[in-house]
């Protein structure tokens, strides 16, 4: 058995890579870094690349081990993305892009094609919580007329590592800790953090990650993004650079960090049962589907590497399109069967679609086929019913393996053949006209190991970021940094992570500072000095989404002897506005209403607690409210309501509660009197204004 190293061994050497990246080096024998095999390997932070901007090459062996070996460490959920929930739908075209594409299902205008969309968290697995502050998986597996295309995005337009060789790292980081088995889809500790502050490329997903994006209010009002870069192309060959964008109709809403946290402890499931109860009450989410297109020549001019995956293309430099839309309208019918088997692959993409040199899509391009063996135990994986072809069929010459379910007649299984000549069925052929054709890539270059200059600017993109948020958002992303770094232990790794937020935003890089009650070190040295930007109004939340009820939920908080008729009147308005309703009750056989009516509840008062809810109405009796002042999960109800800054709207006889509950006049606390309708503009949105009395912000 090998014995543990002392205290005093030699610590391997850091320095600093070609692109800002830290490499942490050794020469002694004994502490070289190695493959499975022994192999010393020399570079452990690029893939080997045909040119500092080509393709990942198959031949590295060092990256396959790894990303392989990854891939095959836990079965059978999903490594990342294991926590899921997903629907059937469709994709409608509606704008032709025949210009840059022959991929049908970007060229016929007006025709329909099936889809099965799934959501995700990333850190989490299969038993965790919907509501942590994470990445959320954005997956489309269009079934189209060429083969299945599967759009495999977040919905945070960029990523935490430009290279896949990384990509084992950074999960291992901010997974649970491998001495402990803890935290559990959480990113507030010490390796997360460690790994974070020496990867300074990390940093503008960091603003995403730690803004309210990472704790949306639903799935139905999430943004999603195909992240890397692709490529269209036309009947010609000639390419045209795109990158995808999923734009809910709803808008991108959030929650706030506290009501996420308690949503967590109310109903795990939240996220999952919003998106099933919506589609079962037929109210379809619907995205918009929108694209960036850019010339080689376009992309070259601009003043960052679009195949750098931790960088976005602003919309004010790049105008996006909408080119169709998608509506889920079907909840899965069976779990197990269609969300958690479904496999979604980046290499599934028809004809007139290509990839980019992007090293972080160049890896994924082989770990998720390799996770979907280890996962679904088959190279047959795709003859499971959600993962099969519907809009054409699929036919080849590849037969048996484990879990073989057709029964495919003749002697051909191979290709050449001339059987045919024979009378016998020789199989299919290929199809250099109408087939997937590859870009033609100019390649002349050396192999290597390193990473492109154009990829050593990691702190530009997140400058822009966090200057382009409203006040709001950015005294929640410093907040957020201020709470996941005061979990972290390791004094060190807090201050690198100051140090380098020094070079995203000097005011930012104090308020965590300050927030944390430590000296702020001195900014980092960057790889490439950052530029300032002009702001992007487009990457903000708070302003954006439509202020409506459409798509939200409001919770009637009703006790016996409750005025039926306000309570009925509530409830129209709601739903007027496209609003669902719920009667919370202090018991869920519900209550009897002033002149003997039974009112049937929907949830009971400690199990339906107002954080499950955009805005809270308040219809009690004189008698119904003095029992509830000595009931503490109604005053919560009132208090949370308050704190999250929803709307309240309330009777006479529940103002007790409401100041037992300490909750202050203001434009969203409404007295419901006679007339409902002062009630609904502010439950439309949140009551920002009000945020100020209600906590402290970074």
């Amino acid at each position: 058995m090998a014995s543990r190293k002392s205290a005093d061994s030699a610590v391997p050497a850091v320095t600093t890579g070609q692109g800002g990246e830290l490499h942490q080096t050794s020469s002694a024998p004994d502490s070289r870094l190695t493959t499975n095999h022994g192999v010393p390997v020399s570079d452990n932070q690029n893939s080997l690349k045909g040119g500092r901007r080509g393709p990942a090459l198959l031949e590295d062996f060092v990256l396959r081990e790894k990303i392989q070996h990854f891939d095959h460490e836990r079965i059978p959920e999903r490594i990342v993305h294991a926590r899921g929930s997903a629907a059937h739908g469709y994709f409608e075209l509606t704008q032709s892009l025949s210009k840059f594409t022959r991929a049908k299902i970007l060229t016929e205008v007006g025709a329909r094609t099936e889809v099965f969309a799934r959501f995700s968290t990333v850190a989490g697995g299969a038993g965790s919580v919907d509501t942590p502050r994470d990445v959320r998986g954005f997956a489309v597996k269009f079934y189209t007329k060429e083969g299945n295309w599967d759009l495999v995005g977040n919905n945070i337009p960029v990523f935490f590592i430009q290279d896949a060789i990384k990509f084992p790292d950074l999960i291992h980081a901010v997974k649970m800790e491998a001495d402990r088995g803890y935290p559990q889809a959480a990113s507030a500790h010490d390796t997360f953090w460690d790994f974070i502050g020496l990867m300074p490329e990390s940093t503008h997903m960091i603003m995403w990650a730690m803004s309210d994006r990472a704790i949306p209010r639903s799935l139905r009002m999430i943004e999603g993004f195909g992240v890397n870069t692709f490529r269209l192309l036309d009947d010609k060959d000639e390419a045209t650079f795109v990158k995808f964008h999923w734009r809910p109709k709803l808008g991108t809403q959030s929650t706030c960090w506290d009501e996420a946290v308690k949503i967590a402890g109310a109903d795990p499931d939240y996220h999952r049962r919003d998106l099933h109860e919506a589609i079962a009450a037929g109210n379809f989410p619907e995205w918009e589907f929108g694209v960036q297109l850019l010339s080689q020549q376009e992309a070259d001019a601009l003043p960052f590497d679009i195949l750098d995956a931790t960088k976005l293309i602003p919309e004010e430099m790049v105008p996006i399109q909408i080119v169709g839309r998608m509506v889920l309208d079907r909840n899965p019918d069976n779990f197990f069967a269609e969300t958690e088997q479904v496999a979604f692959l980046p290499t599934n993409i028809p004809p007139g679609i290509d990839v980019s040199e992007d090293p972080l899509l160049q890896g994924r391009l082989f770990s998720y086929q390799d996770t979907q063996l280890s996962r679904l135990g088959t190279v047959n994986f795709h003859q499971i019913p959600i993962n099969s072809a519907k809009g054409c069929p699929f036919q080849n010459l590849q037969r048996d393996g484990h879990m073989q379910t057709q029964v495919i007649a003749g002697r051909a299984n191979y290709e050449p053949n001339s059987l045919a000549e024979a009378g016998e069925a020789g199989g299919p052929r290929e199809d250099p006209k109408g087939g997937f054709r590859s870009f033609a890539l100019p390649l002349e270059e050396t192999k290597v190991r390193l990473r492109s200059e154009t990829f050593a600017d990691h702190y530009s993109h997140a400058r822009l970021f966090y200057r382009s948020q409203t006040e709001i958002e950015q005294a929640h992303l410093a907040s957020a940094i201020v709470f996941e770094l005061s979990k972290v232990t390791l004094e060190h790794v807090r201050n690198r992570v100051l140090s380098n937020l020094g070079n995203v935003d000097a005011d930012l890089a104090k308020r965590v500072a300050a927030g944390l009650n430590v000296d702020l070190p001195k900014p980092s040295q960057p790889a490439m000095e950052p530029v300032d930007m002009t702001p992007s109004p487009a990457l903000r939340i708070v302003g954006k989404y439509p202020e409506t009820l459409l798509g939200r939920a409001v919770g009637i908080l009703v006790s016996d002897g409750a005025n039926g008729a306000l309570v009925d009147a509530v409830r129209k308005a709601v739903e007027a506005e496209g609003g669902t309703v719920k009667i919370v009750a202090p018991k869920i056989g519900g209550v009897t209403l002033k002149g003997g009516k039974t009112l049937k509840a929907d949830g009971q008062l400690a199990g339906t607690p107002s954080v499950i809810f955009d805005a809270v109405a308040l219809v009690l009796s004189a008698e119904g409210c003095a029992a509830l002042l000595k009931e503490g999960a109604a005053v919560d109800f009132a208090q949370d309501a308050f704190g999250h800054l929803k709307a309240i709207g309330f009777n006479a006889d529940a103002k007790p509660l409401l100041d037992k509950a300490g909750v202050e006049p203001d434009a969203g606390v409404v007295s419901l009197g006679k007339d409902v309708g002062a009630f609904i503009k502010p439950a439309r949105t949140r009551q920002w204004a009000r945020e100020p009395k209600v906590r402290m912000l970074a």
